[in-house]
């Protein structure tokens, strides 16, 4: 194995001191810029990496951030993950990914594992079981430690951070409307139930859709799945409600609801025009492809990571919270005509 070249390796070679080498690297002005670009050009020709170790006992800080999300089996929390990763490699930070599997208590087992290893933030999108309970004790116990928080996707009105949501209601407004335009008008809503926050805004955004568009809401038409898994509550749905449109909550609900259609010979989307949250895998190759409301799952996972760089980096103790909103985008394919 190749062995690791040092700051003290980089001054021999170039007969410099250590402390030219290091302020060199830090970008320190006091050292000119002919001297400063050769040391950084030898150090990257020769894999220079800093000591994150040393750098963390220096600075008082470990470099290292937790993300806790729900599930991995969603492409949504993935695509997050991966925004996240991007920012944190180029920020030098390094990040360890828990999941609550949906669970209060997993969850809150997560954070106050990695905060005895001396984490320096979090990213955390609430478990269903969190949203259930309405227990965020774990996340001010966060705060409380003076560690920063960000809050994605799923959150907590009531706790005070920084948060990175999209427009769930007004992405449901439109792809409602789109629905209309394309000639639907029972139009029925898959969802989970709703004291899962998204699930909230994007029944609020379905029902002011049909009602600017004077269809009346008829509540029967409305299904909040507690186990998306299940495949008898939504072949119930089918034999109980007539509608000739879905918009579905998440990708499973979307799949199983056109499984249940070609199961009953129910032409999609002549017959029945389905829409899913989230523009995953399963949305793209499913037969027929499905229109779907693209969360950009890679953003919110960026611009997560950069707030909670800027939180931690920040001395400024009167530094505002922010809420990013990132904007959806709907996706057209052939499950709408």
């Amino acid at each position: 194995m190749k062995k690791k070249i040092s700051i003290k390796d980089i001054a021999r070679e170039l007969n410099v001191s250590i402390s030219t080498v290091s302020k060199a690297l830090n970008d320190s002005g006091e050292i000119s810029k002919e001297i400063t670009e050769r040391i950084k050009a030898f150090a990257k020709l020769h894999n220079y990496r800093p000591n994150s170790i040393a750098l963390s006992l220096k600075n008082k800080k470990s470099k290292t951030v937790g993300v806790i999300i729900p599930e991995i089996a969603h492409d949504f929390f993935s695509t997050v993950v991966s925004g996240i990763a991007s920012v944190a490699e180029e920020k030098g930070y390094n990040i360890v990914t828990c999941f609550s599997n949906e669970l209060f208590e997993q969850e809150v087992k997560n954070i106050e594992t990695l905060m005895q290893t001396g984490i320096d933030g979090f990213i955390v999108a609430l478990s269903k079981g969190s949203e259930a309970k309405k227990d965020y004790h774990h996340l001010r116990e966060i705060l409380n430690q003076e560690l920063s928080l960000v809050l994605i996707d799923r959150v907590a009105q009531d706790i005070y951070c920084d948060k990175v949501i999209v427009d769930d209601a007004m992405a449901s407004y439109r792809a409602v409307n789109h629905l209309i335009q394309a000639g639907y008008h029972r139009i029925g809503l898959l969802t989970v139930p709703n004291y899962i926050s998204v699930a909230n805004l994007r029944t609020q955004g379905y029902k002011n859709a049909l009602s600017d568009a004077q269809i009346p809401i008829d509540e029967s038409l409305i299904l909040a799945v507690e186990d998306v898994h299940s495949d008898t509550i939504i072949s119930e749905f089918f034999d109980k409600c007539k509608f000739d449109a879905l918009l579905c909550n998440n990708e499973f609900l979307a799949v199983r609801a056109v499984r249940e259609a070609h199961d009953r010979n129910i032409k999609i989307p002549q017959e029945l025009g389905i829409i899913t949250f989230a523009d995953g895998s399963l949305a793209k190759y499913s037969y027929p492809k499905l229109t779907a409301i693209d969360q950009h799952g890679a953003e919110i996972g960026k611009k997560a990571m950069e707030l909670l760089v800027e939180s931690i980096e920040n001395t400024n103790q009167d530094r505002n919270f922010r809420t990013e909103i990132i904007k959806t985008s709907l996706q057209i394919r052939e499950s709408t005509r």
